[in-house]
């Protein structure tokens, strides 16, 4: 409970900090930078932010923070607070589906993922929520980051875009989405979506490292949904990592294939600005350590508050279907959203 006084503190003196939790830990994590300054993030140490174009790159200083840790010992859990989606909503993104899969069967892409986001106005209670979210996902990257430049961003994003350590590297190839059960089976839409992902992840990795190594596809769960998870590792030199994560970000999982000419589709086509979603976040050079996330199930918090939500797209993709999967991505924020009273 320090490491939350110091965060309310903070925040109250407008000052950036950022407080994170590893998945499967019991360790919260938190950055206090000592003052305002938006440093742009050019490979120093320290905790990054960085937006889905890559033009918004911002970094907490380790030389310019304060770090504490402690075990989490605290619990919440609220009901969820019902958010409405308009039919106009619903019906621009299912246009926006149906129009990339005729981009996809045109043979223009190979896949695209859309996104959308869900707007609302309730007062959130930032840190109980945080708390909440911290409790509810113990296997995602929970995190809570405040810069007065920035703004408020919350997530529990079950994705890794890479770990490293000394010179060896762990990433992830995840991709398709349902609810999870026992007696789950996976179409063919979804497991080629997914070897996509893999694929590109294999290809750019070759290029750059040495001693790849990647696993058979799995079946992850991820709060109230499951995913097809590939492990992929292998060894790279220092001098290699920041052309490699440049080659990572966006990952097929978040852009789509050709990935240039996929992010100009999305940025055209999505009519709203993704800013830090679908971008990635963690520590940098911490230790020795880089271990990066890709921000997923995340939300915006605000006098509007936004929810980011999106979907991979193949020619074999149902924009209903699709825009369900969107609405039950968002269920991860909406289930542990907590009102100030």
């Amino acid at each position: 409970m320090e490491i939350r006084k110091k965060a309310e503190v903070h925040f109250q003196s407008n000052l950036p900090f950022v407080l994170f939790v590893e998945p499967n830990r019991n360790q919260l994590n938190a950055y206090f930078q000592k003052d305002d300054i938006l440093h742009e993030f050019e490979n120093q140490k320290g905790f990054v932010f960085v937006s889905f174009n890559g033009l918004s790159k911002v970094v907490l200083p380790k030389e310019n923070s304060d770090y504490f840790e402690e075990e989490i010992d605290f619990n919440f859990k609220s009901e969820s607070i019902q958010i409405s989606t308009s039919d106009k909503e619903k019906k621009h993104f299912e246009s926006l589906v149906n129009h990339s899969v005729q981009a996809i069967k045109s043979g223009d892409f190979e896949k695209l993922v859309v996104s959308r986001k869900i707007d609302f106005s309730d007062e959130i209670d930032v840190f109980k929520t945080y708390q909440n979210l911290i409790k509810t996902y113990p296997t995602a990257f929970r995190y809570l980051f405040f810069h007065p430049k920035v703004g408020i961003w919350m997530g529990a994003t079950p994705e890794q875009l890479i770990k490293i350590e000394a010179n060896h590297f762990e990433t992830v190839a995840l991709a398709g989405t349902q609810l999870f059960s026992k007696n789950l089976k996976w179409t063919s839409k979804e497991i080629q979506e997914q070897q996509f992902v893999t694929d590109y992840i294999v290809s750019n990795c070759e290029n750059m490292a040495s001693n790849i190594e990647v696993s058979e596809p799995f079946t992850v769960q991820a709060g109230k949904l499951a995913h097809i998870k590939t492990k992929i590792s292998g060894t790279i030199s220092k001098e290699n990592v920041a052309a490699l994560i440049s080659k990572l970000h966006p990952t097929p999982a978040v852009c789509g294939l050709p990935k240039e000419k996929a992010k100009e589709f999305i940025l055209k086509n999505e009519k709203y600005d993704r800013k830090f979603y679908a971008g990635f976040l963690g520590e940098w050079n911490v230790n020795e350590t880089t271990n990066l996330f890709v921000n997923l199930r995340c939300m915006e918090i605000g006098t509007i508050n936004s929810i980011y939500v999106g979907c991979g797209i193949t020619k074999d993709s149902i924009a209903e279907k699709e825009y369900i999967e969107t609405q039950n991505k968002s269920e991860t924020i909406k289930n542990v959203l907590i009102t100030k009273e």
